[in-house]
């Protein structure tokens, strides 16, 4: 039924032989049903440790969907409104500032939820404007203080001093790629009352059965913690650096970020993409409404925010909830349908889901910098090219 799927296992292959990935694992779901999940390569070169469905995966970005989640649970029960102001929860950002090439000065309004889920609230990631250096100080003196084995800022914490920093932009303005789910994170738990992690066990993952999910890896587990890799000019080594605060995963961090700190298994993190491709419930439970999975999984940016992007794996798209949707297939250069949604991480996992096809293609691998590249749109379209 699906014969052509044999063109994925052998891209999924050449790359491995190839050592663009050190392994991986590539899946497609169709109507709730996994039609194919084949493990290529290893998770650890140096032990000649195999690839297999129960290694664990560091999620980075791949974080934000279930943010977003955990959000839209906040909203379909009345707890927030999308055009609240941060503020209200974290009052170290009333009055937010600018600081740009122009200098200092007052933004022209308050930042709202609605600006978090769309990346457009002003509040980026460590960079070189002046906005984001001084935003990638409290990066670093988190990973500091990891590195001192001194006491971390936990995730309300960190959202607050945040707010103590200058924007790099008047929200709304523009649409820039950021830390805005890090201060989501930090807004579920003041207003569910309960440490970020507790309100997804409770909510999304106990649910759900995501086991293997969470901000750290158990001893027990920690051996199938997949290696990362990263491409240099002495070939495809092991990647040691430790990214926006995330560390080696062996302890419960007081930092949960909602923007990068999960791990998971591409086996549990199925079930959280078989949740949202089956409309808010799976396996008979019910995470979000129909309703609700219809308002997370569509684009928020008007034209004006979205002609400003440049990113290549932004080409066609639209943006809202922390993912990228499908606006333009030709501009996108896709065999997707419009509507089509998903996202990345920094290290390569992937998902996204076809609504219209009742379709979902994941792909999980720890080598970094590679998020949505050339070849993962290679695989997305061998995958849709084999759903009849």
């Amino acid at each position: 039924m699906y014969e052509h799927l044999k063109y994925l296992d052998s891209l999924m292959s050449s790359a491995v032989e190839e050592k663009r990935i050190m392994g991986g694992i590539a899946a497609v779901i169709r109507k709730s049903e996994t039609v194919f999940q084949k493990s290529y390569g290893y998770s650890d070169r140096e032990t000649g440790e195999k690839m297999t469905e129960s290694n664990i995966f560091r999620l980075f970005s791949l974080t934000k969907p279930i943010t977003a989640a955990a959000a839209m649970i906040l909203l379909e029960r009345g707890k927030i409104e999308l055009r609240y102001p941060l503020k209200w929860f974290l009052p170290t950002f009333e009055n937010p500032q600018v600081l740009d090439e122009n200098g200092l000065r007052p933004a022209d309004r308050d930042i709202t939820l609605s600006d978090l889920l769309t990346m457009t609230s002003g509040i980026t990631y460590p960079g070189g404007t002046p906005a984001g250096m001084k935003m990638g100080e409290l990066w670093g003196s988190q990973h500091d203080a990891w590195k001192k084995n001194a006491p971390q800022l936990s995730t309300r914490e960190f959202a607050l001093e945040m707010g103590k920093i200058p924007l790099a932009f008047t929200p709304g303005a523009k649409w820039e790629y950021g830390a805005s789910a890090d201060i989501m994170a930090a807004v579920i738990e003041t207003v569910s009352g309960m440490k970020y992690s507790e309100f997804l066990k409770k909510e999304i993952f106990d649910p759900l059965g995501m086991k293997d999910t969470g901000f750290y890896v158990p001893e027990e587990k920690y051996s199938r913690l997949a290696k990362p890799y990263v491409h240099t000019e002495q070939g495809n080594v092991h990647y040691t650096n430790y990214d926006l605060c995330i560390t080696d995963y062996k302890k419960p961090p007081a930092f949960e970020s909602g923007g990068a700190g999960l791990v998971s298994t591409i086996e549990d993190y199925s079930k959280f993409v078989k949740m949202l491709l089956g409309r808010g419930s799976y396996n008979g439970v019910r995470i979000l409404g129909r309703k609700t999975v219809g308002l997370m999984t569509t684009g928020g940016l008007t034209d004006a925010q979205r002609s400003g992007i440049e990113w290549d794996s932004m080409l066609g798209q639209n943006y809202g909830n922390f993912m990228r949707i499908l606006h333009d297939p030709v501009a996108a250069g896709t065999n997707g349908n419009k509507g089509e949604y998903g996202w990345d991480g920094m290290l390569g996992c992937y998902f996204c889901i076809d609504p219209e096809n009742e379709a979902a293609f994941m792909y999980f691998v720890q080598q970094a910098y590679t998020g949505c590249t050339e070849f993962t749109r290679r695989l997305r379209n061998t995958a849709w090219g084999a759903i009849d």
